[in-house]
């Protein structure tokens, strides 16, 4: 007992020392001479700033006879170079609920140091945004930023939710010099703490406060304090085709294991169980396992002819485009108060609505399905050690039919059969199959997704070469351009077709089999090249069609996180060019191949020259579409070779 506490009192000291440091904290409202000294972070003199020091001090506190978490998180930030810095904004994300139990932000201030000048956010510079019907947003922007300023501010969050206590991010965008992290949590509350990231930790503290937290009725219990802090924490940037950046930020994070009532007659509440337990819970659960047992309601709304369908893949076809066509997706992603049957009358839903809809359906129609637990992308990969319910924020239908598994998320009403929404490719999910217990299975992309483009051009009279280009996008490539026209419209996705580059000018673009999800999006248009004239020497660039990838996407030296394309791809382009007897070829590029290791990808590129007539092909497969951090060299090479080839190779002519 003694040595307990003499822990704890070091443990307090360490804590309040580190605040009192002046290099790093002293108190809100007035910086350090270090602070203003600092005019870069020397490990990143590139940054535009810099975190100096931030604090989370998460604690139990009785008002009236509720007890609430309270999140007190406080940030002091240095600008080096206001014209760079993007990072004036600040968000602070709470839930509001729709009823009693909601979250508070309030003793929320900010201000702008340059030098002894202060500004300070005003009251009403702080706006509160709805970000959905359950979560708002309170905002501010910082003022007068210049080089040089410090940026200080701090909020108390009071949340009901100690299941959601999360915790603590290490990691931003901005190089961090000092973060600390502490809570104080009663006993009674359980949680698994895990360390996520690269980051070592420098503190790493945990006591036991005696009779450390008082209830409502004036009894008290023992807390137990923890205490982490990092330094010198390199900044965080999310690059291009890299899954989630919860996977990889430096982060610990809280998962409620167990609740026990501060009332002695009540039972401990065990929120990490086994599967088997899982599997119940949902089982059991009315706005889950209730609304899988729908199947006569969706066998009445069914149409006949979809039922007396014979093939069973046909049938299933139906059965998701009725499903798809039926429901209008709310943006909301698994949620609770789910009825389908009220979805399905209010023809709108969420990703859960429509899906365990779609499950029901399914089944009604005399076919197997199954739901599929998942974390989108941007949610983080759920773990497989133990089941923690709040690593899944999405489910999705899985058809079991003739020996295979296809994967169907009937939200968005551009996705073909057997191709589930980008953000759902987060390589495992959970399917719940309530018989025979739950188990995890790989999301697996649809696989023939190709850009195939045709451009045929002729020599014109007035030295420019005129033709037609006919592309046919399949699988993800056309569901992407899909989406892209739903969101803006048919007319303005014309528009930005058409719009004249360099030496190029589109004309009657023109697009077939928009509505058809089932069949490749054709894009079809009329195009003048115009070529580079130097001397006598003619200098076109054949590949003048908009290609998939026109940069090269790794242009780091080292890359620390594995890369993620999502889904396999193939470009192929094909171009024919007539000089029709007014040009000869002077220099044709060399034709040549390059590989990734095994089967993972090949490009390569063909220039045949036959009488008037030049010959091209460029075809590029990526075979595979997951990659770990030591392929970042190979894969920087095949992409930079691939663009080299596509945007640095003209074809050399002269005229006759």
């Amino acid at each position: 007992m003694k040595s307990e506490k003499i822990f704890f009192l070091v443990l307090l000291l360490t804590f309040y020392s580190l605040h009192a440091q002046s290099p790093r904290y002293k108190k809100f409202g007035e910086p350090t001479s270090h602070d203003f000294a600092i005019n870069k972070y020397d490990p990143e003199p590139d940054s535009p700033g810099a975190i100096l020091y931030e604090s989370g001090n998460y604690y139990a506190k009785s008002v009236g006879i509720r007890i609430y978490l309270v999140k007190e998180v406080y940030r002091k930030i240095k600008v080096f170079n206001a014209k760079k810095f993007d990072y004036s904004d600040v968000t602070i994300s709470y839930y509001e609920g729709n009823g009693r139990y909601k979250e508070e932000v309030l003793e929320y201030e900010a201000i702008t140091h340059n030098g002894t000048n202060q500004s300070h956010v005003p009251e009403s510079a702080f706006f509160t945004v709805e970000e959905s019907n359950t979560r708002k947003s309170l905002k501010f922007t910082f003022p007068n930023v210049q080089d040089g300023s410090i940026l200080e501010y701090k909020y108390t969050k009071l949340s009901p939710f100690f299941y959601d206590l999360n915790g603590w991010e290490f990691q931003h965008e901005l190089p961090t010099i000092y973060s600390l992290f502490q809570t104080v949590i009663p006993v009674n509350f359980k949680y698994n703490r895990i360390l996520y990231g690269d980051q070592k930790l420098v503190i790493n503290n945990t006591a036991l406060k005696k009779n450390g937290f008082k209830l409502p009725d004036d009894r008290r219990v023992d807390s137990e304090v923890h205490l982490f802090s990092m330094e010198n924490i390199p900044s965080f940037s999310e690059e291009d085709y890299m899954l989630g950046k919860k996977n990889y930020v430096s982060r610990i994070v809280y998962e409620p294991v167990s609740f026990k009532s501060f009332n002695v007659e009540w039972k401990k509440q065990v929120f990490t169980r086994n599967w088997n337990d899982i599997d119940k819970l949902f089982k059991e659960d009315e706005d889950f396992g209730d609304q899988l047992v729908r199947k006569n309601y969706f066998r009445r709304k069914l149409p006949k002819d979809i039922l007396n369908i014979e093939n069973e893949l046909e049938r299933a076809k139906a059965v998701y485009r009725f499903i798809q066509n039926e429901y209008t997706w709310n943006e909301q992603y698994f949620n609770y108060n789910v009825n389908v049957k009220e979805a399905f009358k209010d023809k709108l839903g969420s990703v859960s609505a429509i899906n365990l809809s779609l499950v029901n359906a399914l089944e009604a129609a005399g076919l197997k399905a199954k739901p599929v637990l998942l974390s989108t992308r941007k949610n983080g990969l759920p773990t497989k050690v133990y089941p923690i319910l709040s690593n899944f924020n999405y489910v999705i239908s899985v058809l079991m039919i003739n020996d295979e598994f296809i994967l169907l998320d009937a939200t968005n009403k551009q996705a073909p059969f057997g191709i589930i929404p980008f953000r759902a490719l987060n390589i495992h999910g959970r399917v719940m199959d309530f018989n025979k217990g739950s188990y995890w299975m790989p999301i697996k992309p649809y696989n023939k997704n190709i850009l195939f483009a045709h451009s045929k051009i002729l020599a014109d009279t007035n030295g420019h070469f005129k033709g037609v280009v006919n592309q046919a996008n399949y699988g993800y490539i056309g569901f992407e351009k899909r989406n892209t026209i739903e969101k803006a419209t048919l007319q303005q996705y014309i528009k930005t077709q058409e719009n004249k580059s360099a030496g190029i000018e589109v004309e009657n673009f023109q697009i077939e089999e928009l509505y058809n999800i089932e069949k490749p999006l054709k894009e079809n248009y009329e195009v003048t090249v115009e070529p580079e004239i130097i001397g006598d020497k003619v200098i076109l660039h054949p590949f003048f069609n908009k290609t998939y990838i026109s940069k090269n996407p790794f242009n780091l030296n080292k890359r620390n996180y594995p890369i993620d394309f999502g889904f396999p791809f193939t470009n192929t382009y094909l171009v024919s060019i007539d000089l029709d007897d007014k040009y000869k070829v002077e220099h044709l590029p060399d034709s040549r191949s390059i590989k990734l290791q095994g089967d993972d990808g090949e490009c390569s590129v063909t220039y045949i020259a036959d009488g008037n007539k030049v010959n091209i092909r460029f075809n590029m497969k990526l075979n595979s579409y997951r990659y770990a951090p030591e392929a970042y060299p190979a894969l920087k090479e095949f992409f930079g070779t691939m663009v080299t080839m596509l945007k640095d190779e003209p074809i050399i002519l002269k005229k006759i």
